[in-house]
């Protein structure tokens, strides 16, 4: 089948099969999970900053290991790396589901285990970007990530909904219980695939410390020294910091701005789901000439003006309709970025490049939160003390959003009016190579739209 085929061909591969059929049972057991811990927390403690405490022990080993996970990825068999960081999460997701039994008031012990979460996810992330290249043909890897990001985004329709309602029945340990199952079915799928030995040059280099640092120190380089590289990490990174805040404090904007429960929390989350599905499958709509350094930025400035249209909703209808569209343009901004930057990678160094991709762009998510725990705390403050009568439980929720949406628009704007063509490896000289500024030409394309009737 030619590049021409649809988008489900893929699947067609029989390995890949196979693993995409286990992530989506993953990816079910994690948004069952996400359920569970954020609204315990959430009830626990009413606080903006504690949700930040969450994401932080989730996400900073992240920050600190990606780049060492990275080299191990690229210098170990990563079929063997990821049934171990597979095997070490169903642990810890025992652990948590033993936590929710036992003793879930007890926060502190939540920020521990997903600290160890972290880890595993910081180690594992790596092994799977540089297994699903070995599984298809390179003229169909886009297709492949952006089926991942479908069944990613179909679970999280689905797990957020199906969460609410058994948590509600038969409580969150059953929801993590779950979850820890699921990480034996990937277990499976993932022995089923082709042995994956490290690249002979490599292998072992993550035991000698003075040639892992040079060889960390390569990946970093090479990212950061190349335009387009560079410009597709500053996007990513861009959106995970200040669009990842709107689903960690989403349990606060349905418990104090909406005055709902569980239930609602699954079915808005849901929502946001639904329409990163169709958002996955419109991306087969953009025509082919359409380039990634202009749908990058126009997906992060729209991504930017629904997340604030969600963050002034006081009802939550409205609120569920403005994240069915936060969905779309959350799929399309980060399924785009690593499509672009997988394209871009060479093969020998795709792990710890990866890695540099996972440490900036996940270990900053905290971050975001932070920031918009902090806005929205000097925006209540100026309220009560200057408009009284506006103040109302949960507004300062709703400020934060507000101030990072704001922080996305103009990121947008400023990346589409003066774009990087060096993200489609479009190099000075060639064809279509444009910077000349402008927003209309940025969303239309015009240097790279085909004469009528081709």
């Amino acid at each position: 089948m030619s590049g021409e085929a649809s988008r489900w061909g893929v699947l067609r591969h029989r390995h890949f099969r196979i693993v995409f059929l286990a992530s989506f049972g993953s990816s079910l057991g994690t948004w069952l999970e996400f359920v569970a811990i954020r609204w315990i927390v959430s009830q626990e403690t009413k606080s903006e900053t504690w949700m930040g405490y969450l994401a932080a022990a989730q996400l900073t080993p992240a920050l600190i290991l990606s780049l060492y996970a990275g080299l191990v990825a690229d210098s170990v068999n990563r079929r063997t790396m990821l049934l171990v960081t597979q095997a070490f999460l169903m642990l810890v997701a025992l652990a948590m589901a033993g936590l929710a039994w036992t003793d879930p008031a007890n926060v502190h012990l939540w920020l521990l285990v997903t600290l160890a979460q972290g880890v595993g996810y910081a180690f594992s992330a790596p092994a799977n970007q540089v297994l699903i290249p070995r599984l298809v043909p390179r003229d169909e890897l886009t297709r492949a990530i952006t089926l991942q990001g479908i069944q990613f985004n179909l679970a999280r329709v689905l797990g957020p909904v199906l969460g609410g309602t058994l948590m509600g029945l038969f409580g969150a340990p059953t929801l993590l219980i779950f979850n820890a199952c699921m990480f034996i079915a990937v277990m499976i799928a993932v022995s089923s695939t082709p042995d994956s030995p490290a690249p002979a040059e490599m292998s072992g280099k993550w035991k000698k410390p003075g040639e892992a640092v040079a060889r960390v120190r390569e990946a970093a380089t090479w990212v950061f020294t190349r335009r387009g590289p560079r410009a597709t990490l500053l996007a990513v990174v861009t959106f995970s910091l200040f669009a990842t805040p709107v689903l960690n404090l989403l349990p606060l904007m349905i418990s104090e701005v909406y005055g709902l429960e569980e239930d609602a929390f699954g079915l808005i989350v849901g929502a946001m789901g639904v329409g990163a599905v169709l958002g996955g499958f419109g991306m087969k709509l953009v025509p082919k000439w359409y380039p990634m350094h202009h749908f990058i930025p126009l997906s992060i400035l729209l991504g930017g003006v629904w997340i604030l249209l969600f963050s002034l909703m006081r009802s939550p209808w409205p609120a569920g309709v403005c994240m069915f569209f936060v969905g779309i343009f959350w799929m399309w901004s980060f399924s785009s970025c690593i499509s672009a930057m997988q394209m871009l990678v060479p093969d020998a160094m795709r792990g710890r490049i990866m890695s540099v991709v996972n440490m900036t762009a996940m270990g900053l998510m905290p971050l975001g939160t932070f920031a918009a725990s902090k806005i929205g705390s000097m925006g209540e403050w100026a309220v009560k003390r200057w408009l009284p009568e506006w103040w109302d439980k949960g507004v300062g929720t709703q400020i934060g959003l507000v101030g990072v949406s704001c922080v996305l628009l103009v990121a947008g704007l400023v990346m589409i009016i003066w774009r990087t063509p060096e993200i489609d490896d479009i190099e000075p000289g060639n064809p279509g190579y444009d910077r000349r500024p402008g927003l209309i030409r940025g969303i239309r394309a015009t240097a790279h739209r085909p004469p009528r009737g081709d």
